[in-house]
């Protein structure tokens, strides 16, 4: 895939341009991946009066200012019905008579929205499938997935139609479609308050998380939301690979973060020993937390709307209902230790390098609960610990990729900004 064009490039359009270029881009796109994508895109004549407003923020020197975005489709916007993928969530929430935070915030930063991608209905789903809009490919790979559940969101990035895009993970909706489309995507820790009033999957979990094409936009990003900046002091990190990993795609991760860190086997393996032996019980873990944080979201409609759904998302809702108190318990017990294990490594590092993704972006047919299966392996231990993290993309040939989390212990960590700095997206 071609290089996209960065922020600075965007901002040194005239209003009149950046609004043309953003519909040609999306109007290139097939007809069925652009139904499947987009939730709402606003008129060229909306955009570029949204474009003009934000010249003044744009020439302040905001970071953002005049950077066009979308934003997942569980953000609320003012005027704009919500519906999560779905095609009744608004028969349930009246419509948004204003912005939620995370766009209100945004307004305030000169960034201009431009609309609301679709996603895996109610951010259920990791492959990004949706029945009801169509399943987002990967812009470069047709007949593969996004990834998701943040696919729409990751899949405009990907074809050049913004250079940001918001999304939210749970499970891994940030960092699995980033590592699949080729992508520096960031998610955030839990409870912040630019997820607090979006539509929610499982509300201890959920985070906010965005995408952008290049590592130097990411780093602006960092610093213009979170105020993240390097510090003066070399970081130390750590690298530490697990899971049901392709034996190829094992072998570029451990090269990549070769870049970045030393192996934690080798300078500490009764610390890794210890990691590994918890992650293998993240995804169940998680699964018994998340299940019935679910199914308190949906209860109050999901058997009047069971045909609605998606009749796999649905029996993901349903399958909530029936977590055993003992089976919450257990699981509770599991995200004691595990906190306690990334503790003992913030005693001694910086960061943690974990692979992102088990295998490249599957198939239709390869979107299966074995493949789900896999990618939680690797994703769930940061969602049970409730951890930001970082994905750096790591490229292979045919315009495949992978990905890497960069783990910390805050948002805030001034490695992030650290490692984008040292990271060639080219190799």
């Amino acid at each position: 895939m071609k290089p996209q064009m960065t922020f600075s490039d965007w901002q040194r359009l005239l209003p009149t341009d950046a609004a043309r270029l953003v519909r040609d881009k999306a109007e290139a796109l097939p007809p069925a991946q652009h139904r499947a994508i987009f939730a709402m895109l606003h008129s060229e004549a909306q955009l570029e009066a949204a474009f003009t407003r934000k010249q003044a923020s744009r020439i302040s020197g905001r970071p953002l200012g005049g950077v066009p975005y979308v934003v997942k489709d569980v953000f609320d916007v003012e005027g704009v019905p919500t519906l999560a993928g779905s095609t009744f969530l608004n028969e349930m929430r009246p419509r948004p008579m204003e912005d939620g935070t995370l766009v209100a915030n945004l307004r305030e930063a000169g960034a201009v929205l431009t609309g609301k991608t679709h996603l895996h209905e109610f951010a259920y789903g990791i492959t990004g499938e949706n029945p009801h809009y169509g399943d987002v490919e990967h812009p470069g790979l047709p007949g593969r997935t996004s990834g998701g559940s943040s696919s729409g969101s990751a899949a405009a990035v990907a074809a050049g139609v913004v250079p940001l895009a918001f999304g939210t993970d749970t499970a891994g909706s940030i960092r699995v479609p980033a590592a699949f489309c080729g992508l520096f995507g960031f998610r955030m820790a839990p409870h912040h308050r630019w997820i607090a009033d979006a539509f929610p999957l499982a509300p201890s979990f959920d985070t906010t998380g965005w995408f952008t094409a290049n590592a130097g936009d990411m780093a602006v990003a960092l610093h213009g939301l979170l105020g993240v900046k390097e510090w003066a002091r070399p970081s130390r990190g750590a690298w530490l690979p697990f899971g049901n990993v392709d034996a190829e795609l094992a072998a570029v991760q451990a090269g990549a973060a070769a870049r970045l860190c030393g192996a934690l086997e080798a300078a500490e393996p009764a610390l890794a020993e210890r990691l590994r032996a918890v992650f293998a019980e993240a995804p169940g873990a998680f699964a018994a937390l998340r299940g019935p944080e679910a199914w308190a979201v949906h209860k109050g409609w999901a058997e009047r709307f069971k045909d609605a759904y998606d009749p796999v998302v649905f029996a993901r809702v349903i399958a909530g209902r029936d977590v055993t108190k003992e089976a919450q318990a257990a699981a509770r017990k599991v995200q004691e230790r595990l906190s306690a294990a990334f503790e003992a490594v913030w005693e001694k590092y910086d960061f943690l390098v974990l692979p992102a993704t088990p295998c490249v972006a599957p198939t239709k047919a390869g979107c299966t609960q074995a493949t789900r299966d896999r990618i939680f392996q690797v994703t769930t231990p940061v969602s049970v610990a409730g951890l930001p993290a970082l994905t750096v993309p790591v490229m292979l040939p045919g315009g495949f990729s992978t990905g890497l989390q960069v783990v910390a212990p805050v948002a805030s960590a001034p490695v992030f900004v650290e490692v984008l700095a040292g990271f060639n997206h080219s190799s």
